[in-house]
């Protein structure tokens, strides 16, 4: 921890507070005093492990706090009348409050007390004591934890209790926060997260372990074992058993069966896991058999037959388990609940919020409206219900990701509608997301209190974590989601940008602030380095649309604060980034495939088109191919080597498919100058002599129809050498783009190359 920061406004201390009675708040424990101290730490003769841990957690805190370090004794060792911090369950504790029993507590259940001269910190099961340390530490004393590096310890040689009396238990009884730098255990259990990806090690109060973690139909009973005996217990779809990307057939007998012997022996193997997950594999293809789809009629939702599965298979977990949670899936064609049956009270029913859009509060706004419906449903019979909710875009970690208002309405909505597990899917693959620090924490704060005011949350963080640049960097994210908010985007969890809603005067807006902010910790290069890490997205937005960005500014003559060398700022770009160590740019997909494309989208271009040449520089757009967008890369479409291209590069398609494997999209910047008549600078390699060679067109695929088509026969370019393709002029606004497609022609046609597309613009300067 850094004892040397600053730590923010206590928004946490709100729980605190809360519980304190008006009659108690006179007098205060002086736990230590210039170096010397009356207390003891008290624990059981026999302490559980995680308790142990508490004492050992309290004692270390309060010596770095106070320089004083607190005797730890056993509870059967204390000298009569000194003063106490009594931790978990013990003989002290039964004397001090004798009507409090933890094991009532809830789960996770703390209670923090003060009685005369003694302090109670104690607990339900195994993580409650610690949690109350935690929690005490927090409030009371004013440590933070930012990171599970970074953190905060007052210097306190005086420390100052109020009176206590606080009583409470988290509403979500499972949280969990998938980012990277919580899954270390320790750090887990300070930020009092408990799921299952979590380390948290026995020592430290263990966390739900599963059986599976979801998608486990095929992994419980793979078709490579399977399918050939019984394809039967496979899905039928149209019509022919198949076991791909298919789904189980629920209503088949023996497969229930065969699924019951495989669930037990896992959960034999694996003693103490909480839950095991039967859930559907990770895609559609749910079973048409007759039988299927009449208990799918019948409840009036393809859940209706996953419910009656699964109660069917925990029924007889249950009698072998009786505390393990059978957990399943309400996803995709899933997520509406079912008319009739209802999960049985040890099934888990996993609400998953994939489609939703998150610049929106799914409590409110149009955007949800279906999504509240399923919710709202399945709260109503679902004993127990978790939610799988999504807190980044899978499709690109590093760009700005504009959903941190709703992170707060949102998890209060789950607990409003009778949640009590909550998995918030975040950055976990990547260390260089949109400020991926503060939401891993705040989302653990929000969790374990949902209360709390998440706006206070998110400014004690940035004031604790980045001095005194928080106020620019508050305002940076205010530009962010004013902006998502004032576009109406539909936010989704999955997409290749979400910063188009982003104008050319909102990045300038945020670029200014990023350099105040860099302005204002200059001199303490800790503080620096954080800030500079966290503008990483904004230089990412920065590069991704540098050209569109740039015309933008010249059409408008507005300012351009966007680098004024691409190429260098690229180069920082990626050194930061394996700087920061950035793991993935998205979900799967390492940075080192990334790089490339980077770097490809900044050489030097070739020399302009023979029609461009003398025009004025906003009269024509030239798009080279490291422009362009690669579908299958490596089968369908790859940039090569080409000495005919006009920069010695050229996208090559091979003959045999006919997919619109090279594409560039056209950016709304474009608008300014319509309209514009496009040409494709393209050629073949074919041995045959006639009949097509390629095709190409532009598409609207916000209206879902097609500007321009061409069909190319070989005896145009017969050649190999480049051609100039005409697609027409055209006003080029909305989701517009520019295809190129081989004809599939494998042994008469080996290969089509792109070169470039180029733009001019009608009626400008003779046009």
């Amino acid at each position: 921890m850094n004892s040397n920061r600053i730590a923010g406004t206590t928004a946490v201390m709100l729980l605190l507070v809360a519980f304190i009675s008006p009659q108690a708040r006179a007098a205060n424990l002086v736990l230590a005093s210039q170096g010397k101290t009356n207390f003891v730490i008290v624990l059981p003769s026999e302490p559980a492990s995680p308790v142990s841990t508490a004492a050992n957690e309290l004692q270390s805190h309060l010596q770095k706090v106070t320089g004083v370090e607190l005797p730890i004794v056993a509870d059967d060792k204390v000298p009569s009348g000194t003063p106490m911090i009594v931790v978990g369950p013990c003989r002290q504790l039964a004397q001090l409050v004798p009507d409090l029993d933890v094991e009532s507590l809830g789960y996770d259940g703390i209670v923090m007390k003060t009685v005369g001269d003694n302090l109670i910190l104690a607990g339900q099961g195994p993580r409650g004591t610690l949690y109350a340390v935690y929690v005490f530490l927090e409030d009371a004393v004013g440590c933070r934890w930012w990171t599970s590096q970074e953190g905060f310890v007052p210097d306190k040689p005086v420390l100052e209790i109020p009176p206590l009396d606080v009583r409470y238990a988290p509403p979500l009884r499972y949280r969990e926060a998938f980012y990277r730098d919580v899954f270390d255990g320790v750090t887990a259990a300070r930020f009092k997260l408990n799921g299952h990806h979590h380390g948290v090690s026995d020592e430290y109060g263990g966390h739900y372990r599963f059986v599976g973690f979801v998608h486990t139909f095929f992994p419980f009973l793979p078709p490579a074992k399977y399918f050939e005996a019984h394809p039967e217990w496979y899905s039928e779809i149209n019509g022919k058993r198949t076991a791909d990307r298919s789904q189980l057939c629920l209503t088949n007998e023996e497969m229930r069966k065969e699924m019951v012997k495989v669930v037990l022996e896992r959960l034999r193997s694996d003693p103490g896991a909480g839950f095991i997950s039967i859930s559907q594999n990770d895609w559609h293809g749910q079973c048409q058999c007759q039988a299927c789809r009449a208990v799918e009629a019948e409840e009036g939702s393809p859940s209706g037959p996953l419910i009656r599965f699964v109660n069917a298979v925990a029924e007889e977990v249950e009698k072998e388990f009786p505390e393990v949670l059978v957990e399943t899936l309400a996803y995709q064609y899933t997520r509406t609940p079912p008319k009739l049956v209802k999960p049985r009270k040890n099934v888990v029913v996993r609400l998953c919020s994939i489609e939703c859009s998150f610049v929106q509060p799914l409590a409110a706004g149009d955007q949800n409206e279906a999504f509240r419906r399923d919710i709202e449903g399945w709260s109503k019979i679902a004993p127990q219900l978790f939610i799988w909710d999504y807190v980044t875009n899978f499709s690109n970690y590093l760009v700005p990701h504009p959903n941190m208002r709703v992170l707060g309405p949102n998890v209060r909505y789950f607990v409003d509608n009778h949640t009590i597990g909550l998995f918030e899917q975040g950055d976990a693959q990547s260390t260089i997301g949109d400020f991926v620090r503060l939401r891993a924490w705040l989302l653990a704060h929000l969790m374990w209190n949902p209360t709390l005011d998440e706006k206070a949350l998110i400014d004690e963080f940035l004031k604790g974590y980045y001095g005194p640049a928080a106020p620019f960097l508050r305002e940076y994210l205010d530009v962010i989601h004013d902006a998502g908010e004032k576009s109406g985007v539909y936010l989704r969890c999955f997409m290749s940008d979400t910063s188009s809603y982003l104008t050319l005067d909102d990045l300038n807006r945020a670029t200014r602030l990023f350099a105040k902010a860099g302005e204002a910790v200059a001199d303490d290069p800790v503080l620096a380095r954080r800030v500079r890490r966290e503008r990483l997205p904004l230089d990412h937005v920065w590069l991704r649309r540098f050209y569109a960005l740039r015309r933008t500014a010249r059409a408008e003559q507005q300012e351009f604060l966007g680098p004024a060398d691409p190429v260098a700022a690229c180069d920082e770009f990626i050194r930061l980034a394996k700087e920061f160590k950035v793991g993935s740019y998205r979900e799967g997909r390492p940075f080192s495939e990334y790089e490339e494309g980077l770097r490809r989208r900044f050489r030097p271009v070739g020399p302009p088109p023979e029609a461009c040449r003398g025009l004025p520089d906003d009269a024509w757009i030239d798009l080279q191919d490291n422009q362009f967008r690669l579908a299958e890369p490596g089968k369908w479409a790859d940039m090569v080597d080409d000495p005919k291209a006009s920069d010695g590069k050229a996208i090559r398609m091979p003959g045999d498919h006919y997919e619109w494997a090279t594409s560039c999209p056209l950016s709304d910047d474009l608008a300014y100058g319509n309209p514009w008549q496009c040409f494709v600078v393209a050629r073949v390699e074919a041995t045959a002599a006639d009949g097509p060679a390629m095709t190409m067109g532009i598409y609207d695929s916000k209206n879902r129809k097609g500007l321009s088509h061409l069909s190319v026969p070989i005896a145009d370019v017969s050649d190999g050498n480049y051609r100039v393709f005409d697609l027409g002029t055209h006003e080029l606004n909305g989701q517009i783009y520019i295809w190129v497609a081989p004809p599939k022609r494998p042994g008469e046609v080996q290969a089509v190359y792109v070169d470039r597309i180029y733009l001019v613009r009608k009626g400008k300067d003779g046009e």
